[in-house]
């Protein structure tokens, strides 16, 4: 299956025979696709700790790629954020299934290198992910497990997140601020919600946020 590289061919992607598809996956194929990353591979260890963050923070992809050793502060359980569009800095409770996530890929399957971006290549010359090595984490394996969405990329686990917030109760102001958005008009275009979908939404830990 040839995987759609932006989002105009996410538009074309997400229509099969004449139907439409979500803006995001739904949580149950978010939770899937988690699962399919656990601890096999050290591109599973690595691919498992960026999907946790794009899924549970929400975050862009220049985000996770921008994100440094030092922006973990392990002490505080805290990460820092700094919003790739609004050019401001952001702190999240350090959620424990992300922290062991980016532990075991700290530990086993990160280079031993001098850079200080969190998210490397697996082979040398060991540099920062680029945009598409991060789409083509997500959307290889959405593909691999014959999820159908509008998009494919990071920027569908951002619409998941968004919509799964508003599943758990959130305000849509609660919403803007967990995806760093400036207005409510940008969240509004995020959390579109299928009611019927919503039913199948599981139970999410925010680690506090919520």
């Amino acid at each position: 299956m040839v995987l759609p590289r932006n989002r105009r061919s996410d538009r074309r992607a997400a229509t099969v025979q004449g139907r439409s598809f979500a803006d995001g996956p739904g949580w149950p194929d978010v939770q899937r696709l988690l699962e399919s990353t656990r601890d096999r591979t050290a591109r599973d260890v690595r691919d498992h700790a960026i999907l946790k963050l794009l899924a549970i923070y929400g975050l862009r992809s220049g985000e996770v790629r921008g994100l440094c050793l030092e922006d973990i502060d392990w002490t505080r359980e805290v990460i820092k954020v700094t919003r790739s569009k609004q050019r401001k800095t952001q702190y999240y409770p350090l959620v424990t299934s992300v922290g062991d996530a980016v532990v075991s890929y700290l530990q086993l399957a990160r280079a031993r290198c001098r850079r200080h971006e969190v998210f490397l290549t697996l082979k040398a010359p060991f540099r920062p992910l680029s945009a598409s090595a991060v789409y083509h984490v997500v959307a290889s394996r959405l593909s691999a497990l014959g999820v159908q969405s509008m998009h494919f990329g990071p920027h569908g686990l951002r619409h998941a997140c968004a919509t799964h917030l508003v599943a758990q109760g959130l305000s849509l102001k609660e919403i803007g601020d967990h995806l760093g958005h400036r207005s409510a008009f940008a969240t509004r275009t995020y959390a579109r919600v299928d009611l019927a979908g919503l039913r199948e939404v599981g139970a999410f830990d925010l680690g506090g946020l919520a």
